[in-house]
């Protein structure tokens, strides 16, 4: 166990120095101006804040403006299909921080119920929290949410490395990361400026297009893990599952991790 740690703390060390030239734009959670060409924003609600802009000029030189209400001509399933692209987006291929703890979930178990149970927790705790802080219920600041989830990124990863399965623990303490997961989902839904006739609506498709995907990630990932245990059996050698997958990804995932909890705490102003 402690040449493990040894292993994943140099992987922190060399992912970190790779993080560090990397381009901004790798990041989670990029700023980008949400109404310029693939911001992220609703179209059609681009141009009804157009509209009220060119309203508002109009009111400073003395002219006459209709109303200052947003009114979208959408119907409620045509919105909600709408956020299920955008909720889709923010996980593919946005969404990166939320890519590794996923992956970090897949690669804590080879048996399917383990990892049911994670994402079952994962998916209840996110979905309860984004409804919460979109809702305005709650509305815990971005500077604590942020480093707290490259935490949990790290820690999901650390396990990986320590425990060959996942411990009776687990599933409530993936609950727990995923009730600060939704409040990193809502800081992005509520960068879309919703007016309130089309909230609930786009709050539910957002949230399926979250789910969607992450069960996209986990294709994937399972697509690549039955190439790999394929052929570790070929070769006679599927005991070698954990150390030639398992451990490097799961090093490099909380070393980013890590990272970013750094960067996110110290580093950014």
């Amino acid at each position: 166990m402690r040449h493990r740690l040894i292993a994943f703390l140099a992987c922190c060390l060399i992912a970190c120095l790779a993080v560090t030239s990397a381009p901004q734009a790798a990041f989670a959670h990029p700023e980008d101006e949400l109404c310029l060409p693939g911001g992220g924003m609703d179209p059609a609600l681009c141009r009804e804040l157009q509209e009220l802009d060119r309203a508002g000029d109009a009111t400073e030189t003395g002219d006459d403006v209709p109303g200052s209400e947003v009114e979208l001509h959408r119907s409620w399933i045509e919105t909600a299909i709408f956020y299920v692209r955008i909720g889709f987006e923010h996980i593919l291929p946005m969404g990166v921080d939320h890519i590794l703890f996923v992956l970090a979930l897949f690669l804590s178990s080879r048996r399917i119920k383990p990892l049911l149970w994670q994402i079952s927790a994962f998916t209840l705790a996110h979905t309860s929290t984004l409804g919460l802080a979109a809702a305005g219920v709650i509305s815990p600041p971005a500077s604590i949410v942020e480093p707290l989830i490259a935490l949990t990124i790290a820690w999901a990863a650390l396990e990986n490395i320590l425990f060959k399965e996942p411990s009776a623990w687990r599933p409530a303490l993936v609950f727990g990361f995923g009730l600060i997961h939704g409040m990193g989902f809502a800081g992005a839904f509520g960068d879309l400026g919703l007016p309130p006739g089309i909230f609930w609506p786009a709050l539910i498709g957002f949230n399926v297009g979250v789910e969607i995907g992450q069960l996209a990630v986990i294709g994937m990932a399972l697509a690549v893990s039955v190439v790999i245990r394929g052929a570790l059996k070929q070769a006679g050698r599927p005991d070698l599952y954990r150390p030639v997958l398992v451990w490097p990804v799961s090093a490099a995932i909380g070393a980013i991790g890590l990272w970013w909890a750094i960067e996110r705490t110290f580093l950014n102003s």
